[in-house]
Formats: structure tokens, sequence, C-alpha cells
């Protein structure tokens, strides 16, 4: 039988793992200590995606799978579990949620899909014991703020618990800063920060009545400073930080037109 590919990288990372001929690096590692790297390659596949660079995606999704093997040669070493039982766990959920495709339940749009993929969920939950307690259950903690907050806010949503246009959504956004100004007028830390959130939870409320992911809107701006920024550097003779306030404003204003 030959050798496949998945084959190859389970033997590497077992050998990575070896405690008397592996990498010190490797062999030191725990599923804590690896968390933030496998957070890391999940923002990297969705970067290579957003810049649309097809060679680079697939590199970061090859390092994102390498992340599932790390975890899954750590849970073999304990007798946790191994990576075959992970994939046949995701195949089994795959088939189990999909009634539509697998068996005979009929499913005649999105809209239809959603739902029974969300009951679905539910009866799993309840046979984990997990009973159903919150329309907020499963949104894991996790998760990025922005996204966690707008996943928190759509399952508000499905109980009713919400607005039904952009415009009221808007004005509580004034609402909210004029909370921040009076917490910052007061110089109370904590209370800057509680309001300072609140802004920003409805600025992603806000997002989603028009139909825009926080996300992505964020990206684009923290590029569009990027690219602005750099450009404001490259037209300067003198370093940006020799230049005062009103110098530097002209620069910036100069630049926004050479960038965009």
């Amino acid at each position: 039988m030959s050798t496949t590919p998945i084959d190859s990288l389970l033997s590497i990372m077992s050998r990575l793992r070896d405690p008397e001929n592996g990498c010190p690096w490797d062999i030191k590692q725990d599923f804590d200590s690896i968390v933030p790297y496998t957070i890391e390659e999940a923002f990297e596949v969705a970067e290579a995606i957003a810049q649309r660079d097809y060679p680079e995606l697939k590199e970061e999704l090859g390092d994102l799978l390498l992340q599932v093997v790390f975890h899954s040669q750590m849970a073999r070493e304990q007798g946790l579990f191994d990576f075959n039982e992970v994939v046949q766990v995701l195949c089994d959920k795959m088939v189990r949620r999909h009634p539509h495709v697998f068996a005979d339940t009929e499913a005649g749009d999105e809209q239809a899909v959603k739902a029974n993929w969300e009951q679905i969920k539910q009866q799993e939950r309840a046979r984990k014991g997990r009973e159903h307690s919150s329309a907020l259950d499963g949104v894991p903690e996790g998760l990025p703020a922005l996204q966690r907050a707008g996943k928190i806010q759509k399952k508000a949503a499905k109980v009713g618990f919400d607005w039904h246009a952009p415009e009221p959504v808007r004005k509580q956004v004034d609402r909210e800063l004029a909370e921040l100004d009076e917490a910052l007028s007061n110089g109370h830390k904590d209370a800057i920060e509680d309001e300072f959130g609140d802004v920003l939870f409805t600025l992603v409320n806000l997002s989603r009545h028009l139909k825009i992911d926080p996300e992505q809107a964020l990206r684009r701006a923290s590029n569009k400073f990027e690219r602005r920024f750099r450009t404001m550097e490259r037209e300067q003779s003198n370093p940006l930080k020799s230049l005062d306030e009103n110098a530097l404003e002209t620069a910036w204003q100069q630049a926004k037109k050479s960038a965009d």
C-alpha cells in the first residue's frame, strides 16, 4: 500500500514529538501552549482569502491542518483520541447534519437547511447532557470579540429581541456615545471601558442591520490606513516624529490623495 500525504504528515508529527529523538520545542508543547498558534493560523487563512492569494492560501491551509494534526498527536499520546477518530467524528457529523443530502429529509431552501441544522445541533447537545437553557447557547467564548458579538445578537434576534430597521440602531449608537462622553468626563476607568464596549457592541449590531461584516469592514479600514500611512512616510523627507501636529495633518491629507 502506498503512503498518502496525510500518512506522511502524521508520521512527521509523531517523530517531532518523539521524547528521545524529536524536536525539543515540539516535545514541550501542550494543548494550551499551541492554542495561540492555532488561532493565528486560522487568521492567516482568512488573510490569504481576503487577498485572493491562492498559492498562499494553499500554504496557510497546510499550516492550519498541521495544528489539527499537532493537537491530535498530543491527544493520542495521552490515550484520548487520534487523528483518524477526529476525521471519523467529522464525517459522522456532516452526514448527520445534512439529512436533506444523505437521507430522505427535504429542505427547499437555505433557510430550511439552517433550521434543520440548528435543530440537529440541539439534539446533539441533549445527547451530550447539554440541555438547551438559553437562546444564546452555542456561542464560544474564544471567538474574536466582533464575531462573538454578532453571533450573540443573531441568536437574540431569532427569538424576537431585535430592532427591525437600521435607523433605531443608529440612534442607539449616539446614545451609547453620549454615555461614553459622560464616563470620560467622570474619569472612571472601568466605566469608560464599559461604555466603550457598549459602543462597539452597538456598532456590530448596526453592521448586522446594514448587512456588513464588521470584521471585513474593520480590516478594510485598517488596510486603507496602512496604505495611506506608508504613502505619507515615503513622501516626507523628514521623519514623521519630527513634524508638528499641523505638518502631520497636511502630510496626511496629501497622502490620502496620493494613495487613493
